[in-house]
């Protein structure tokens, strides 16, 4: 390949997200530079989710294509269920989000938007170095509050009230653990130096993980399963986590709980070992 190939090709990646962002640029520049844009983004998105996934619980005891995804298919969600993790979700962003918002939207001043979008490899590469900061954060942090009576009792234990995760479940924290969970994730996009473009995305996708980590589904198309070698946590493993806490503390990866002997994996759902066992005692007869 020629030097002139070699530069149109690196050229064409410089411009692949250069349309979407100048597009963005001309159309949202005041709400994009507004300190408030990553709260809302972050907040919009998970509330889309949440709902997203709460009509599919509500749905799933009379939809079997939607219940045989389920982790727990018989133990169906219930009202009281929504409205306790709802309730605390709400007062949690109504008590430190909200005025952590407000905060930032006073003293910080306006994000500054540069002319050039992030190249194609730079945007993917910000997005992976910012998991892979916020996974060993988070491991770190989240046993440590499993480790230290008093933390456990104080911030962590609330969230472990059920042992069978839905996607409200996320965010039925403490308001210390949901901002320092926050914090990480706005704080690590800039120690990182990223392009803000990079930056909103690990965020929202950084909510989109974390829900489908609490959903309680085992879809095909969940990331657990499109990433090989059981490299990714997902949503069974989490749910694990629930059942025995001492296991599956990182949020993204395995690799730290592998290292740190506190991988485990999670049990089949009951079904397929009913399955297996109809299957065992079907060839037993026949042979």
């Amino acid at each position: 390949m020629s030097n002139v190939d070699n530069v149109t090709g690196d050229y064409s990646q410089d411009l692949v997200l250069q349309p979407i962002w100048d597009y963005l640029r001309q159309n949202y520049h005041d709400l994009l530079r507004s300190p408030l844009f990553p709260v809302v983004l972050s907040v919009t998105t998970y509330f889309l989710l949440v709902a997203l996934y709460t009509v599919l619980d509500l749905l799933a005891p009379n939809w079997p294509c939607i219940n045989r995804y389920r982790l727990h298919p018989d133990r169906p969600i219930t009202w009281p269920n929504i409205w306790t993790t709802l309730g605390v979700t709400i007062y949690n962003h109504l008590l430190y989000i909200f005025p952590a918002a407000v905060a930032q939207w006073l003293w910080r001043p306006p994000t500054p938007l540069p002319p050039e979008a992030p190249t194609l490899f730079s945007f993917f590469l910000g997005i992976l170095g910012c998991m892979v900061v916020f996974d060993f954060q988070y491991y770190l942090w989240h046993l440590l509050h499993h480790r230290v009576a008093w933390l456990y009792r104080t911030f962590h234990a609330i969230h472990h009230q059920y042992n069978q995760p839905f996607s409200l479940v996320t965010q039925y924290l403490s308001g210390w653990e949901l901002f320092s969970v926050g914090f990480w994730a706005t704080v690590d996009p800039i120690l990182l130096q990223c392009h803000c473009l990079t930056a909103w995305s690990f965020m929202v996708f950084n909510v989109y993980v974390s829900t489908e980590d609490h959903c309680g589904y085992d879809f095909p198309w969940a990331t657990h399963n499109l990433v090989p070698f059981g490299l990714w946590g997902g949503a069974p493993k989490h749910d694990a986590h629930h059942q025995r806490p001492g296991t599956n503390f990182a949020p993204f990866f395995s690799h730290w709980d592998w290292l740190g002997g506190t991988h485990t994996v999670p049990a089949p759902p009951k079904e397929k070992l009913q399955y297996k066992s109809v299957r065992l005692q079907m060839q037993v007869l026949f042979l």
